[in-house]
């Protein structure tokens, strides 16, 4: 277990370097299906200076019907590049804050073999509250090459975790709200189960977050969240949730923990809680 460099940046830190040629900004901000304005529009009326929109449905594999799946090594690297994006580039992500979305795009970028992206701790809810510069319009950039490498081992398919119901040696987390977890709320996608995968444990993504602030609270709260909910923080973890986003939160939060090499289940509950898949739980963990 290595002890990484903390993925955030402050504010202050950025405002300091926001006029660095090789710092790139990209706002990932991302909602539910149906949760309106859309996160494009939320960008096109206020974002940092120069930042440009990550759409994580768009960079993403449209072969596939589930939503926002890793695309092609290739694909990723052709889409960043059309951001401005170069190998050479600091990378700074953030998002709106309501539904904390910078760590998947944070996680791609580890996953393409691209280490030097950050993310903005407490993203652009901190930024306007310190009553600093933003913007509204697109940001246009000048395309990069950018070459992408896929690490396949921070990343998890179903048919892994369904091995893994047998052998156990890998914990699953899911970022969901508890009563999504336990089959007491439906889902906000059609024709989904409610439930969770047998044997995973839960640790809602809200949990890791100071709500007023936007910021990722302190690691030994972070510690507290996992131990807490029956996670063994020295064994491997697989982290889940709805689509494979706010999984990344806790994926961010082990990584600042210095657990670097945990994975991320891509499909999460919209592949396996679909009708006539694998075994389902109800309950609490």
């Amino acid at each position: 277990m290595t002890t990484a460099t903390d993925p955030l940046v402050s504010t202050e830190w950025l405002a300091t370097h926001i006029g660095d040629a090789n710092v790139k900004i990209l706002d990932a901000s991302f909602k539910l299906p149906d949760v309106l304005p859309l996160p494009k529009d939320d960008y096109l009326a206020a974002h940092l200076p120069g930042a440009v929109f990550f759409d994580v449905d768009a960079v993403s594999d449209h072969s596939n019907p589930l939503p926002h799946m890793f695309p092609s090594a290739e694909q990723f690297g052709r889409d960043v590049g059309n951001l401005g994006i170069g190998n050479s580039d600091t990378v700074v992500l953030y998002d709106a804050g309501g539904w904390v979305a910078a760590p998947r795009a944070w996680w791609m970028f580890l996953s393409y073999g691209h280490g030097n992206v950050r993310i903005l701790n407490g993203g652009l809810k901190k930024w306007r509250t310190e009553g600093r510069a933003i913007e509204s319009g697109e940001v246009k950039p000048k395309p990069a090459t950018f070459k992408a490498s896929y690490d396949a081992n921070r990343v998890r398919s179903m048919q892994q975790l369904i091995a893994n119901l047998e052998s156990r040696k890998e914990q699953v987390i899911d970022a969901r709200a508890a009563d999504r977890f336990e089959g007491r709320a439906p889902e906000p996608r059609p024709g989904i189960r409610s439930g969770h995968i047998p044997g995973a444990r839960n640790v809602p993504y809200n949990l890791l977050f100071d709500a007023a602030t936007g910021e990722m609270k302190p690691l030994e709260d972070l510690r507290a969240a996992f131990t807490n909910a029956g996670v063994k923080l020295d064994a491997p973890i697989v982290t889940s949730c709805g689509s494979g986003v706010s999984a990344g939160v806790l994926t961010l939060a082990l990584y600042r923990l210095g657990l670097t090499d945990t994975a991320l289940y891509d499909g999460s509950w919209s592949e396996w809680g679909q009708a006539g898949g694998p075994a389902i739980a109800t309950g609490p963990a």
